[in-house]
């Protein structure tokens, strides 16, 4: 039976981060994955994700927004890999929208750079744009694009190289507690480990009772060509865009494969084993809707999709902590569809979990067993 000080279940982008910080603590890890990362069947893909530090979602998200930003860099230097563009991100809606009111509160908290604009001047920066009439805009100059599966391979080869042990195609089936050790079963066999990290994705609650509960949402990505001015789209920022219905939509420059765009949460309920992976007219329908009014040289042929999950807590906050009763097993899960770009950071914060130093940032937030308030049931 193997022993290791650590083991992460799970070797998506967080997982990975985790597994190749905690080697470079010095640590025997092993990291466990049912499938082969990168690749297209959980929550890590689909070419590319956005990073942006102006956070709508609440300004105690930006400190550790930071931190990713230096960590991606020092990803892209260790590795040798350009990973991460930055294009400039626009958030555009209703100036009383939790959009933008949410990006302008976390840059005016934190003294970041911006520029607010109206409708006019965001047209007259990014042309092929068609905005209503009494939406704004606001530019931050900080944000980009993260490679997504080209990321995770990197951390992966750093991880390998560094003496981390990677079993892949292997499931995790179980762990139970035998004495001061944790063990694994698999598919494979038996691992043991004085440490546990949980960093399951949408498959988290096979293995552990998660409070707040998880929901796992299916989430449609198109690529479509533009059928006019195409090189304008190749030089436009990444954007959020919030409509008067409170839908998000979010895009990126136009990339091999066309140009990506998606719906921000409001996806089906689902569960990994029964996500439909196929694209349904109304995915395309619902993309088409927001790019005949708000792209329209955009709307040109699909020529891509994938099918996306989020595991999306009520509040939409991420789940990092200890596990109540047990602080062996760190939980690191639920990142409600914005979790990517931070990644490195969450790392770091998972491996201060498991060796007992104090994170550097407010996790009072993400702790297991909060009680949300919120039931957001579109998720």
């Amino acid at each position: 039976m193997s022993t290791h000080d650590v083991c992460v279940v799970g070797l998506g982008t967080m997982g990975a981060h985790t597994a190749l910080e905690l080697r470079r603590r010095g640590l025997r890890v092993v990291g466990v994955d049912r499938y082969s990362p990168p690749h297209d069947l959980g929550s890590s893909h689909g070419r590319t994700r956005v990073i942006r530090e102006a956070y709508f979602e609440h300004p105690l998200y930006v400190p550790i927004i930071q931190r990713a930003y230096e960590l991606w860099g020092r990803l892209e230097r260790d590795s040798g890999r350009s990973l991460v563009t930055y294009t400039g991100g626009l958030m555009i809606g209703p100036p009383e929208g939790e959009l933008v009111a949410g990006a302008l509160r976390s840059a005016n908290e934190h003294g970041l750079p911006y520029q607010e604009m109206s409708a006019s001047a965001v047209m007259a920066q990014v042309p092929v744009f068609e905005v209503p009439e009494g939406f704004v805009g606001v530019y931050e100059p900080r944000a980009g694009v993260v490679a997504a599966e080209r990321s995770i391979e990197a951390v992966l080869e750093l991880a390998a190289a560094s003496g981390c042990e990677l079993r892949l195609e292997e499931e995790v089936l179980g762990w139970e507690r035998v004495g001061a050790r944790l063990r694994i079963s698999t598919t494979r066999g038996r691992l043991e480990a004085r440490a546990l990290v949980l960093a399951g994705g949408p498959w988290t609650a096979d293995l552990v009772d998660v409070r707040p509960p998880l929901s796992v949402a299916r989430q449609p990505l198109v690529w479509f060509e533009p059928k006019a001015r195409h090189e304008l789209f190749d030089a436009i920022p990444i954007y959020l865009w919030e409509l008067e219905s409170g839908e998000i939509f979010y895009g990126f420059p136009r990339e091999e494969a066309g140009l990506k765009l998606a719906r921000h949460h409001r996806g089906e309920l689902t569960s990994p084993g029964l996500v439909d992976r196929e694209l349904r007219r109304e995915d395309e329908e619902i993309l088409r809707g927001f790019l005949s009014r708000s792209m329209p040289d955009g709307n040109g042929p699909r020529l891509e999709y994938a099918i996306c999950m989020y595991t999306n807590t009520p509040d939409g906050n991420f789940v990092l902590d200890r596990l109540p009763g047990d602080d062996r097993v760190v939980i690191v899960s639920a990142c409600s569809g914005h979790g990517f770009k931070f990644s490195p950071a969450i790392g770091e914060i998972a491996a201060d979990l498991v060796t007992g130093s104090a994170p550097a940032f407010d996790l009072e937030p993400f702790r297991f067993g909060r009680s949300t308030g919120a039931q957001d049931t579109e998720l």
